[in-house]
C-alpha cells in the first residue's frame, strides 16, 4: 500500500493573493480563508487565536464592523445569519497575524503554507510599488507633453495662416484719382 505524502499539495500564491483583500487600508485575509489554508475549522482557528490573545494585537487581527460584514456577504456570497451560516462576523488576519496564526496552530500544513501567505502579501507589494512607479513615470510624460501641447498648436497656426495666404489690400491707382462718391469731389469734377 502506497504511503500518503505527508506535505500538502502546493497552492499557486496567485490563488492565495486572490483571497487577500483590502480593508480599512490594509491587506488581509479572512479568517476562514486563512483556516482552510492551513487545514484546519474556522471554529478551530479563532478558539487559537482567544488562546493566545497576547500573540494577536489589533495590527495583526481584527473583527469587522457589521457593515463591512454586510458587504463583503454580497460580493463572497456566504448565507444569511440565521439560516446556517456564520453567527459571529468574521476576523481579518493581517500580515504578521498569518504567521502568528501559524505558530499558534502548531501543524505541519500550517506551518508550510505560511510560507505562500507571507509569499503572496509580499507579491501584492510588490505590484503595489510598481503600480506607483508607474503612475508617476506617466505623470511625469503627462507634464512634459503638456508644454508641447500648446507649441504644437502653435505651429499648426503658423502652418494654417501660411497656408493661406492674405488677400492683398485694394491698391491705389497711379497717378490722381477722385472719388466720385464724395458729393464734393463730384462737384468739383464736374467744373
Amino acid at each position: 500500500m502506497p504511503r500518503k505524502s505527508s506535505t500538502p499539495a502546493r497552492i499557486p500564491v496567485e490563488r492565495i493573493a486572490g483571497e487577500i483583500l483590502l480593508l480599512r487600508g490594509q491587506r488581509v485575509m479572512l479568517d476562514a480563508d486563512l483556516a482552510a489554508l492551513y487545514g484546519v475549522s474556522t471554529k478551530r482557528l479563532n478558539e487559537q487565536v482567544r488562546r493566545n490573545r497576547e500573540r494577536f494585537p489589533a495590527d495583526f487581527m481584527f473583527q469587522l464592523t457589521a457593515a463591512e460584514a454586510d458587504s463583503l456577504r454580497s460580493q463572497i456570497a456566504t448565507s444569511k445569519t440565521g439560516r446556517g451560516g456564520r453567527r459571529t462576523r468574521p476576523y481579518a488576519v493581517t500580515e504578521h497575524g498569518a504567521i502568528m496564526a501559524a505558530t499558534v496552530l502548531n501543524s505541519p500544513r500550517a506551518v508550510e503554507m505560511s510560507v505562500f501567505v507571507v509569499r503572496a502579501f509580499v507579491r501584492l507589494r510588490d505590484l503595489l510599488a510598481s503600480s506607483k512607479a508607474m503612475t508617476q513615470k506617466l505623470a511625469e510624460l503627462e507634464a512634459r507633453l503638456e508644454g508641447h501641447d500648446q507649441t504644437i498648436a502653435e505651429i499648426i497656426n503658423a502652418i494654417r495662416l501660411l497656408m493661406n495666404p492674405r488677400v492683398p489690400e485694394k491698391r491705389r491707382g497711379i497717378g490722381f484719382t477722385a472719388d466720385l462718391s464724395d458729393p464734393e469731389n463730384a462737384k468739383s469734377a464736374r467744373r
